[in-house]
């Protein structure tokens, strides 16, 4: 039962309120229906009540009770008067009329009425065939005498039945109107909800910047309209964040992707020895794991949303990270580059030639990294960052890569303490960054001469200043710099 009336239940908002609307006014109607037609019943019982008194009035000035004996006096107008009415004296019939005997029941009926002895009506009979009676006492005189009268009511419930056919078909009338109408107003209420609907599935499809405002609508629909306004904000955010992640990924997979590449091109160019295949196992595994830990950093960073700093519990030692990075940087063998802690040793460089163990090979060297110039070990020991180390990886290897791909012969990367923080300068001695990019610098996608020759996507600038801001750290670039570029990250300290 339960499961047909699902199915027989609209299924769309206008025509669920179409049918509560219609089974309100259905009850309404019902109710008014009863009511209208008992008041109307007891109305044409009123009446026929009037009409019965009206004519024992008039018979009861036919009958004498000034002698010892009820009589009737006759008069022109016996035949009326005599029509349905009895003269009782006591409970003795003086007088019926000339149509009823004695064993009639509408005889015997008068009788039980005008035994009771004072006034009153009652009803014989059912249905079509329902006799209305009244017994009016006759007053003055020392005897006592009744007029019954009897009136059909046939006419009066034959006016009864009219009314009800007429109400009920009235009501059917109103019901289909009132179903009809309230259609047509839901109809035309949601019709605005609808096209709502449908632009806001379309804008959001498009990432459009479109949003409906604060336009002239009724109160509800300007609520539902902040509300999908607010909706496509989010989707927006959620797809711009998407695009984001995606290309931060692919910006910071191509160098161990290309590392990978490279190596297995090397080492497919010719038979190699047992160690040169080791060597190239041990770098292919170095940038696979380079490559997971960065999906690790970016995804962590994507769901969290954002490093909370006052609760990150992980550190890094800076010092050994820099140099970790300056050692798996791919750079042209005449770029050096030197970590410098705490500015305690003067920046050196000793240039290293990248080769393979198991003898030359002729012009097959493989591409040189830069040297690598540190503080002695102890130098550095205090410089903590308060954040990961893969997160202080991906913060600095973006301005790591773009030095070494614009220095000139050299790149220094010095590390400081300062009060509650530590500071990180990446500085090369390139050309620089053109004075009227600076604005533009850490703008997703804008590099400052796209035809430059590197493949650069512009995006790994703008990754290292959001997840030093998501740590409650800083990538600033210093204009007043010269020659060179110099960017500084700050980072809260561990």
């Amino acid at each position: 039962m339960r499961t047909l009336v699902r199915r027989l239940a609209p299924r769309t908002l206008r025509g669920r309120l179409s049918l509560v609307a219609l089974t309100t006014a259905a009850l309404l109607m019902t109710v008014l229906t009863v009511v209208f037609n008992a008041v109307m019943d007891r109305h044409l019982q009123h009446q026929a009540d009037d009409e019965l008194r009206t004519r024992a009035a008039a018979v009861a000035t036919t009958v004498d009770t000034s002698g010892s004996r009820v009589r009737v006096v006759e008069t022109g107008n016996d035949q009326l008067l005599d029509t349905n009415t009895w003269v009782y004296a006591g409970t003795r019939p003086v007088e019926r009329p000339p149509s009823a005997t004695a064993g009639n029941p509408l005889t015997r009926a008068a009788d039980r009425t005008a035994a009771r002895r004072g006034p009153g009506c009652a009803t014989v009979g059912s249905g079509s065939r329902s006799v209305r009676m009244c017994a009016q006492p006759v007053p003055g005189g020392r005897g006592t005498a009744t007029v019954v009268t009897a009136l059909d009511l046939a006419p009066y419930r034959s006016s009864a039945d009219t009314l009800l056919f007429g109400s009920l078909v009235l009501d059917a009338v109103m019901l289909a109107c009132t179903y009809g109408l309230t259609r047509l107003a839901v109809g035309r209420a949601l019709r605005p909800v609808g096209t709502m609907t449908d632009q806001a599935t379309q804008w959001s499809a498009v990432a459009s910047d479109e949003r409906f405002g604060a336009a002239d609508r009724p109160a509800e629909l300007a609520r539902l309209g902040h509300s999908l306004d607010a909706l496509l904000d989010r989707i927006r955010a959620v797809l711009r964040h998407e695009r984001r992640l995606t290309g931060e990924l692919s910006h910071e997979l191509r160098t161990p992707l290309t590392r990978i590449v490279i190596e297995l091109d090397w080492w497919r160019s010719r038979p190699r020895t047992a160690a040169e295949t080791r060597a190239t196992h041990e770098t292919i595994a170095e940038a696979a794991q380079s490559m997971r830990s960065i999906c690790d950093t970016l995804l962590n960073d994507a769901r969290e949303s954002a490093l909370n700093p006052a609760t990150a519990s992980d550190t890094a030692d800076v010092v050994p990270v820099l140099r970790r990075l300056t050692r798996q940087l791919e750079a042209p063998g005449h770029v050096t580059a030197a970590v410098e802690a705490g500015c305690a040793v003067p920046a050196g460089a000793a240039r290293a030639q990248g080769g393979r163990p198991g003898g030359g090979r002729g012009r097959e060297r493989r591409p040189e990294r830069p040297a690598v110039s540190a503080a002695p070990e102890g130098s550095g020991a205090a410089l903590t960052a308060g954040v990961a180390p893969a997160v202080l990886e991906r913060i600095v290897s973006p301005l790591l890569a773009n030095a070494v791909r614009y220095a000139r012969s050299r790149v220094t990367v010095s590390v400081r303490g300062a009060s509650g923080a530590v500071l990180i300068d990446v500085t090369d001695d390139g050309p620089g960054v053109p004075e009227q990019f600076t604005g533009d610098l850490f703008q997703p996608g804008r590099r400052a001469d796209a035809g430059d020759g590197h493949d650069g996507a512009g995006l790994g600038l703008p990754l290292a200043r959001r997840l030093a801001r998501a740590v409650g750290g800083e990538v600033a670039h210093d204009p007043g710099h010269r020659p060179g570029a110099r960017f500084t990250v700050r980072l809260p300290a561990g």
